[in-house]
């Protein structure tokens, strides 16, 4: 939002979607460095100018997915100003995927003037509310934090799970309340509605309990699922069922003090050790169902598949354990709009398009949070997302030793 300081020190001239920002006084043209002798500035009134930090390789990195939505207008509150990749205008460049990106970066420069950098400290000041939207490699992310504030970010938004171990993300939240910056997470299934669906139909069922269910299109087989270990090697509890576990802990009262029990499902339940590309072996699950119990009497189960498919769904069983209710993300109602996407984007991962419209819910209530301060209702803060971290830790080397 422009405030009335600004508008008193700088005249505004637009031409076509571009804004220049001139001195009042000496008419001068501001210098940008990396961005060459003119200032340009995108965000308008009631919009946060965002930085995408970490978009990752076209049609696979979650970054490059929430690129896609901001650029094509899906967010009102999000003005996607930056990209900041380091890694594919880096040393990357030139290796696997580095030709798409590049040609990517050059569509999207000439289609919608969005500025891409190799780092954070090549961008100008902030000229709106700043929102740093952190879309990294986990191990990168403390360090693109501390980064983040430096460079003058009002809020920043944290993918899931914000950092490898409890201990840096418990830092990373102290130094950000310290500077003043309020850190909100991804965790898109906090706003589902097959989440909200599943709840409000659990309450109306005595003695109900509910498995919450995740599942990925990885190929099943070693190739597919060692480069799945190997780019994700926080581990699938850290990755890719951090998202139920955020549920857990948001709505039923999980965290390591209040757990009395945990089971994994040896049946279905698989773990394995793998190669990686760069020949490394890591050791993770390729799916993993486990049923918590609560001091506080909450049950509450997860089940989570790599090679499971596309959608993901909840159950309600009642207190004799027949499932009653059963619901899908997407639905019915979604599928039509899923079907659209994977024509627009078919080499795209599949389950951007399943979620797309939670990405697009949590983004803009956090840009338009960054905006106007009001609460982002429902989305996840870096609280949440401390206990989320502390029960992945906690559970993963339980549920290992329960399969071995």
């Amino acid at each position: 939002m422009f405030s009335a300081g600004r508008a008193a020190a700088f005249t505004v001239s637009r031409t076509g979607s571009k804004t220049a920002f001139l001195n009042a006084a000496s008419t001068t043209k501001r210098s940008v460095g990396t961005f060459g002798k003119t200032m340009t500035m995108y965000a308008e009134e009631g919009q946060a100018e965002v930085i995408l930090v970490g978009c990752g390789a076209p049609n696979r990195g979650m970054g490059w997915y929430h690129a896609v939505q901001m650029l094509d207008k899906q967010c009102p509150s999000a003005s996607l100003d930056y990209i900041v990749e380091p890694w594919f205008m880096g040393a990357g460049g030139d290796g696997p995927g580095g030709d798409d990106f590049k040609s990517w970066q050059a569509e999207s420069e000439a289609k919608y003037g969005v500025k891409f950098a190799l780092s954070l400290d090549d961008l100008p000041p902030p000229s709106a509310p700043r929102l740093a939207l952190i879309s990294g490699r986990t191990a990168d992310n403390p360090r693109l934090l501390s980064e983040a504030i430096k460079h003058g970010s009002k809020c920043i938004y944290l993918e899931k799970p914000g950092a490898p171990t409890v201990a840096e993300l418990e830092a990373m939240a102290a130094e950000a309340e310290g500077a003043g910056v309020e850190v909100l997470m991804g965790y898109n299934k906090n706003v589902c509605k097959y989440v909200r669906k599943t709840r409000e139909f659990a309450e109306t069922v005595p003695g109900s309990h509910v498995t919450f269910v995740s599942n990925n299109a990885y190929e099943n087989t070693p190739e597919s699922l060692g480069e799945c270990f190997e780019r994700n090697a926080e581990g699938m509890l850290k990755n890719m069922a951090i998202h139920e576990l955020a549920l857990l802990a948001s709505f039923y009262d999980v965290t390591v003090d209040n757990i009395e029990s945990v089971t994994a499902d040896k049946e279905f339940s698989s773990m394995q050790t793998l190669p990686g590309p760069s020949g490394k072996e890591f050791t993770d699950f390729d799916k993993i169902k486990f049923t918590i119990k609560t001091k506080t009497g909450n049950e509450v189960s997860v089940q989570a598949d790599r090679c499971g498919g596309t959608d993901s769904f909840a159950t309600v069983s009642d207190k004799d354990g027949e499932e009653v209710f059963r619901y899908y993300m997407p639905d019915e109602e979604d599928k039509e709009h899923v079907k659209e996407l994977e024509a627009k984007y078919p080499t795209a991962m599949p389950y951007f398009f399943t979620q797309d419209p939670d990405y697009i819910t949590v983004k803009e209530r956090v840009a338009k949070h960054t905006v106007d301060g009001k609460p982002a209702e429902g989305i996840a803060t870096i609280g949440i997302a401390v206990e989320t971290l502390k029960v992945a830790e906690y559970l993963t080397p339980i549920l290992q030793e329960q399969l071995k």
